[in-house]
């Protein structure tokens, strides 16, 4: 019998903002020598590592108990909020922080977007964390605008298994994103309708979790709008699709679709 992979832990973040045409999020296309996803246009987000738990003026407008209680935790909730702004700044270079005031912190000074830049490449090479930067810059990540949009975990049978809560958030203003051109080589903002139509037609590659939670937000007219669809959510089921082979081909099915098996599990 194949060994069950118990899901880790991870959270990742429908960044917006407005434009003329409605709003855009931002979607980053994975390098296709990745193991995991490799081609794909995804969300910013990755793993919970066990520092985002350690959240000691780290985290501003949240605390844990309230964060578990929105996700349906006893505890721990709080760590997921972090990863999400963590892994945003490491594969967007976008930062949503505040002082300890709760002023917004913005960088449009050349001089701070420089030094912001050069601190995101040591992130990555791993030279220092996100955490070490909040204490050193005296930042706190900003969590009074992120709100909870969905709970997926990767089906039985896979590889690799993920506990990924989806979270949605602003883009923080002045900001440029850029992907870190290493796990992700290209960065674009994009109409959740136009994503979905372009994956239709072959263009643009998308996984199952990425074109459900699109398919969920599409046809708002703004930013705002899915923000205050989000925070209106009462319950968050959680999601585990099954995969199952129908006529030569294998399908992905979720909960109501034909051939899904419900599961004390």
């Amino acid at each position: 019998m194949a060994e069950i992979l118990t899901p880790r832990p991870a959270a990742t973040v429908l960044t917006l903002r407005d434009s003329l045409n409605g709003y855009e999020i931002l979607m980053l296309r994975r390098n296709n020598r990745s193991e995991f996803m490799g081609g794909a246009y995804v969300f910013p987000g990755g793993g919970v590592d066990a520092s985002d738990a350690n959240t000691d003026q780290l985290a501003f407008g949240l605390d844990d108990e309230s964060a578990s209680g929105r996700l349906g935790l006893d505890s721990g909730g709080l760590s997921y909020y972090v990863a999400c702004l963590r892994e945003l700044f490491e594969e967007a270079g976008l930062l949503i922080v505040c002082d300890e005031s709760g002023a917004q912190v913005t960088f449009s000074d050349p001089t701070d977007i420089k030094r912001m830049a050069n601190l995101r490449r040591s992130v990555n090479a791993g030279e220092i964390d996100v955490h070490a930067i909040l204490r050193d810059e005296g930042l706190w990540l900003d969590l009074r605008g992120i709100e909870y949009l969905a709970h997926w975990i990767t089906p039985l049978g896979m590889p690799r298994r993920y506990d990924t809560r989806f979270f949605v958030a602003l883009a923080p203003s002045g900001q440029v994103a850029t992907h870190d051109a290493g796990e992700t080589v290209a960065d674009q903002w994009v109409r959740p309708r136009d994503a979905l139509d372009a994956h239709a037609r072959g263009d643009f590659d998308l996984m199952f979790p990425t074109i459900r939670n699109l398919e969920a937000i599409a046809d708002f007219s703004s930013a705002g709008e899915v923000l205050n669809y989000a925070r209106s959510l009462e319950s968050i089921p959680c999601v585990v699709p099954q995969i199952r082979r129908r006529d030569d081909e294998i399908v992905i099915v979720t909960p109501g679709d034909e051939g899904f098996e419900v599961t004390d599990d």
